[in-house]
């Protein structure tokens, strides 16, 4: 495992009575894309501002390598950053907008002629040093906030959700254009975002944040299949739970009576479980499997109430016998598409996942 580039331990942030985050604790490890992930107000940027040295923890250390920058200025701490906003300087050109940071370290012109020229090849804008912010587009501003914070050679780069302001053509191609320079040059890097696809797409590992606490961290793979909480479940894609009692737990695995009607197996969380515990069974809607005849293993007939066609998928909405309502993701194929509004089907459930029922 790589070692740590930045360790947070206990770091705290109020203001007055209310909690801005923590106190959390976690590392970013050399080389990967962190990110911080979670709704608006849940702390992931408080947490970047603490990092970068804009605001200070009431409580809490960072130590980056060997040193403790808990209250080191930020102009110290070997960081570069790109806002949301990008905040470039309007009256300056794009030489100078990404010079800036190689000024202030009275760096020889020659070499910041040559490091400037050297960053805006590496980010796909050469020949532009002349233009102005107002010149370029929205890409290319951002690209120049991104030359502008790596010109300078930090050891970690914060990353502001800095693909908010374009356009969603744009902003996809840009997260694959920033994963790659960002694994190119092999520096560690935070980035915020309360887009679960850029989370997904762009990152190694994911803190998941809700109300200022850490929710769970995990790989993107982790964090979509065994969510650790309900909040988990629902903020990352969809997610059907159903309610259910533990019937049966061995070598790792439960089986549970669910409130649909049935009776199946699911993966237990890292705390376990006991026979008569009261749980959620979280099933994802791909893995809701649906049929027009009993497939003869204990599938639970329902009706279809809804279906939403959306290209190569359809959705489905499912009612149950006994009243409950399921989603169901499936291929836009033959087979699926024959399946209309008020078709009796039947719905079997597949890797199935054990929550614990939160008050």
């Amino acid at each position: 495992m790589p070692s740590a580039a930045l360790e947070l331990r206990g770091v705290l942030k109020r203001y007055g009575s209310a909690l801005g985050v923590g106190p959390v604790d976690f590392d970013v490890r050399e080389g990967e894309l962190l990110t911080l992930l979670g709704p608006s107000g849940c702390g992931k940027t408080t947490t970047l501002h603490i990092i970068a040295g804009l605001l200070s923890p009431d409580a809490g250390t960072l130590r980056f390598g060997e040193r403790d920058i808990t209250r080191l200025d930020p102009q110290h701490r070997d960081m570069g950053l790109v806002f949301q906003n990008y905040a470039l300087f309007p009256h300056k050109s794009v030489f100078d907008n990404v010079a800036f940071g190689l000024r202030m370290r009275r760096l020889p012109k020659d070499e910041i002629r040559d490091r400037v020229g050297r960053m805006l090849e590496v980010v796909g804008l050469p020949g532009v040093e002349a233009r102005f912010p107002d010149q370029l587009s929205g890409g290319q501003r951002q690209r120049v906030a991104l030359a502008r914070a790596l010109v300078i050679e930090p050891t970690l780069l914060l990353l502001d959700e800095p693909l908010s302001n374009l356009d969603a053509v744009l902003r996809k191609r840009m997260r694959h254009d920033l994963r790659e320079i960002q694994q190119r040059l092999g520096i560690a890097t935070v980035f915020v975002t309360h887009d679960q696809d850029e989370a997904f797409e762009m990152s190694d590992r994911v803190i998941l944040m809700n109300r200022g606490q850490i929710e769970q961290v995990a790989t993107p793979e982790e964090l979509y299949d065994s969510p650790a909480t309900r909040f988990a479940a629902e903020f990352i894609g969809e997610a059907n739970l159903i309610e259910g009692v533990v019937a049966d737990v061995a070598d790792g695995a439960a089986v549970v009576d669910a409130a649909v009607g049935g009776r199946y197996p699911a993966r237990l969380p890292d705390g376990g479980a006991r026979s008569g515990d009261q749980v959620y069974l979280m099933v994802r809607p791909e893995r809701v499997d649906i049929a027009t005849a009993p497939p003869g293993n204990g599938a639970v007939p329902a009706t279809v109430t809804k279906r939403v066609f959306s290209g190569d998928l359809l959705a489905f909405t499912l009612r149950t016998e006994n009243g409950h309502e399921l989603v169901a993701s499936k291929p836009s194929v033959a087979g699926y598409r024959a399946i209309g509004p008020d078709a009796a089907v039947w719905v079997d459930l597949q890797d199935c996942r054990v929550l614990p029922r939160e008050s």
